[in-house]
């Protein structure tokens, strides 16, 4: 299924906070043609992107005033403690606005756009792209090429803002899986923000062998530890945002390891533990491995069309089995399951 260029009232963008996802975006939506805005405290990352050639501000009031006259899309593109900041000014500037997110967190945002910014058209978002740094200079207009992009689909979601975040994330080479805010969170919590408590801890662990250990320090360690060098405060504003979800992982990971150590105490095995790991990073790699590209033809997909009664609840049900939406007609989502 082809996207259509009309498919939403248009095309442009405002990005507010130009850090590694905000500053990607930017670049990204222009080479796809979206007419892009931005707009950052930062003072470096305006500037690093004003010499690139983009039209950003460091008026975060400004640039909403002119979003709110060209009806853009607007991306809150900033840490989780920035977001009521910003919402503020949302609430002043465009407070009927197309508004989506990029934060890691679903459930806390959503809330504070209820509270703060209610009349305000928002349907979340979160794409799964990214590294350890941060900042303009670590953007790329292809950081999201192949990558997954949840777009909220709770009950009452907007459909004509549904399609414009969905067909922004497409355009950024992105595929869309559909979900809602309590099942992405929990979803996060097991495969993100766990990995980055564990990733503390291993590095915390191997430290404390001393120089010979750091010395020592190889694949595994640099693999095992590589989030850890996320700047601290963003990781703590993402894991104490999904507080609940993430101490059910975490005791889920606790109940794993005691297991271990029992086993290794006991009988000095760690075959269950070791297989069990083996098996689901299999099934993991078969998981990416079998996403087939969105411009190929396959015979597993379906067309849910958001103007439809159940369409949202039927997009979260292909999202919690693996599903993905490859492509946009109007309201008709071809999805491949």
């Amino acid at each position: 299924m082809v996207s259509t260029p009309d498919l939403v009232s248009g095309r442009a963008l405002c990005v507010i906070g130009l850090g590694l996802i905000g500053g990607s975006l930017l670049r990204g939506a222009q080479d796809a043609g979206w007419k892009v805005r931005g707009a950052a405290t930062s003072g470096a990352d305006v500037a690093a992107a004003r010499e690139a050639g983009f039209d950003v501000t460091s008026s975060v009031e400004d640039v909403l005033a002119d979003a709110a006259g060209d009806d853009a899309l607007v991306v809150l593109a900033v840490p989780l403690p920035a977001v009521v900041d910003v919402l503020a000014v949302v609430a002043r500037r465009a407070p009927l606005c197309r508004l989506t997110d990029v934060v890691g967190v679903k459930q806390p945002v959503a809330a504070a756009v209820a509270r703060r910014t209610p009349s305000a058209r928002y349907v979340g978002g979160h794409p799964m792209a990214g590294t350890s740094a941060s900042g303009w200079a670590a953007g790329s207009a292809t950081l999201f090429s192949g990558a997954s992009w949840v777009v909220g689909s709770d009950d009452g979601a907007d459909p004509g803002v549904w399609t414009q975040v969905a067909q922004l994330a497409l355009d950024c080479g992105a595929h869309v899986v559909p979900a809602g805010a309590a099942d992405h969170d929990a979803a996060v919590a097991r495969i993100s923000h766990l990995a980055h408590v564990l990733a503390a801890v291993l590095a915390s662990v191997g430290a404390d062998g001393g120089p010979l250990a750091m010395a020592l320090g190889a694949g595994s360690f640099t693999d095992g530890t590589r989030v850890a060098a996320s700047r601290p405060e963003l990781v703590r504003a993402l894991c104490e945002g999904n507080r609940d979800a993430l101490l059910e992982a975490v005791d889920d990971a606790l109940g794993r390891l005691g297991a271990a150590r029992g086993s290794l105490a006991s009988t000095g095995a760690l075959e269950a533990t070791i297989r069990a790991g083996h098996l689901a990073r299999q099934a993991f790699d078969r998981a990416r491995e079998g996403a087939v590209p969105a411009d190929t033809e396959h015979t597993d997909t379906e067309h849910v069309d958001l103007s439809t009664g159940g369409a949202f609840r039927r997009l979260r049900e292909i999202g919690r089995h693996g599903g993905r939406v490859i492509g946009l007609q109007g309201t008709r989502c071809q999805v491949q399951l």
